[in-house]
């Protein structure tokens, strides 16, 4: 199971929120080159990268931190945020991103995101997939769709995508433990996903939990910024994977 910290970008810092509420921002780090630098010291390949304002204005804002930690890490870059229009998503794979997320697109403007799958292949485009209650979650969780989750992943599933980050909202930045009923759901009923859980994770044993389900990867944020999970633990279990 591959492993994937998250750095939020709001303002140009390193911030984590709980449960997506902006009011919540705690800044963790001023400089998210930084941050990205120490992960990949740890033997960390991969990075979830989110434009946190650009969530929030509709389009592609901290493209110059993506630029930065692209051009001066190895790291493979996942980015989402905002991303709404080709010019967002040229914007986004120009500065450096091996892969995008579109989250509340993919529920808004359904033809230009199957366009962007078309365009650019399954391995480049993720589909996000955020639920509050099984039902799918848009722009930046402000508001709930009436998409079932479940269903919601298939008809995508059908049209080639490969990749979902799932996050359950009520669980993100609660370092309460992950959704382990919801991940298995997803995995029984759209067999051959490529699922990344997301939201939540708390303490280390988590992690082997997520793989024995059958996640592809797992995102982990505040239990980092918080101290509850080492990177050196994550380094350990990366060498013995």
């Amino acid at each position: 199971m591959r492993i994937i910290p998250a750095i939020d970008i709001i303002d140009g810092k390193c911030v984590r929120l709980s449960k997506g509420d902006y009011n919540t921002k705690i800044i963790y780090n001023e400089n998210p080159l930084e941050v990205a630098k120490s992960f990949e010291a740890h033997g960390i390949e991969y990075l979830h990268l989110v434009d946190l304002d650009g969530a929030k204005s509709s389009k592609i804002v901290n493209y110059k931190i993506l630029e930065q930690i692209a051009s001066q890490t190895k790291l493979k870059i996942d980015f989402g945020g905002g991303l709404k229009s080709d010019a967002d998503l040229k914007i986004a794979f120009e500065s450096g991103a091996n892969q995008i997320t579109g989250g509340s697109i993919a529920v808004k403007n359904r033809a230009i995101f199957e366009k962007w799958i078309a365009e650019y292949g399954a391995d480049k485009i993720i589909l996000g997939a955020d639920a509050n209650n099984e039902k799918v979650a848009v722009s930046g969780w402000l508001e709930d769709s009436d998409e079932d989750l479940v269903p919601f992943i298939q008809e995508y599933q059908n049209k080639g995508i490969q990749y979902v980050i799932c996050t359950d909202i009520a669980k993100d930045g609660m370092l309460e433990g992950p959704s382990f009923d919801l991940y298995a759901k997803i995995l029984a009923e759209a067999k051959g996903i490529k699922l990344i859980a997301s939201g939540g994770i708390s303490t280390f044993e988590e992690l082997p939990k997520l793989a024995e389900l059958g996640c592809e990867g797992t995102i982990i944020g505040k239990a980092i910024y918080e101290g509850r999970i080492s990177l050196k633990q994550l380094e350990n279990y990366i060498i013995q994977g």
